[in-house]
């Protein structure tokens, strides 16, 4: 298919969700970088089309959608081979409820603006600054890992196959390594990562292949 525009920044976990799914599903679409180090989710342009001024923002013909989430359910509901969300009813919350873990509960505690306001506005050094990305990765990360320790985890967060969960995880892992965070009190959460990273899907979304990566 053609005519979609992801609008991303290749270390932004919620554009690498997004990327991970249209991987998942086989979608082409055309790669628009947004810098978010230089503050491009600002300019007249971008800002006229996402009223967040945030990333991701996926155009489909003349549709716009925002939020990582809502941009992989509504491709699940629109393009729905392979299915990232489970048939049945408690899957679907099981897999949403691992997603939200992630996407709600770690993720807006570390991304850049916050990062930066820690910094900028409230005079923490680089040190305290860390030691708070750490502290929100690891100790969420043990929620998670706890969430796993359920039959109903397979070889993914849920069964055999990737769903919307293992989208949310593997970016929150990326970002977890790139700043040092103890991952050892998680082997669930890394096994389930590990057996991502096998897959070509994860592979090719990682921000090391994006057009922007540098």
């Amino acid at each position: 298919m053609s005519g979609m525009e992801l609008y991303n920044y290749f270390r932004s976990s919620a554009s690498f969700r997004v990327r991970i799914a249209l991987a998942l599903k086989g979608l082409d679409y055309d790669y628009r970088p947004v810098s978010l180090v230089k503050n491009e989710q600002f300019n007249e342009s971008y800002a006229s089309v996402s009223a967040a001024r945030l990333v991701p923002l996926l155009r489909d013909g003349d549709k716009l959608l925002t939020q990582s989430l809502a941009i992989i359910e509504y491709l699940d509901e629109t393009y729905p081979e392979p299915p990232l969300l489970p048939r049945d009813p408690i899957g679907r919350a099981r897999v949403r409820s691992l997603a939200l873990d992630i996407a709600c509960e770690i993720h807006p505690l570390n991304n850049l603006r916050v990062l930066r306001y820690l910094v900028h506005d409230l005079k923490l050094s680089e040190d305290d600054k860390n030691r708070w990305y750490k502290h929100w990765v690891e100790t969420g990360l043990e929620t998670v890992e706890r969430q796993l320790r359920d039959p109903a985890t397979g070889r993914y967060c849920h069964g055999d196959t990737p769903t919307l969960a293992d989208c949310a995880l593997v970016p929150q892992i990326f970002n977890a390594q790139r700043f040092d965070c103890r991952l050892e009190h998680v082997p669930t959460v890394m096994r389930v990562f590990e057996a991502c990273m096998q897959h070509s899907a994860f592979q090719g979304a990682q921000p090391s292949a994006c057009p922007d990566a540098s």
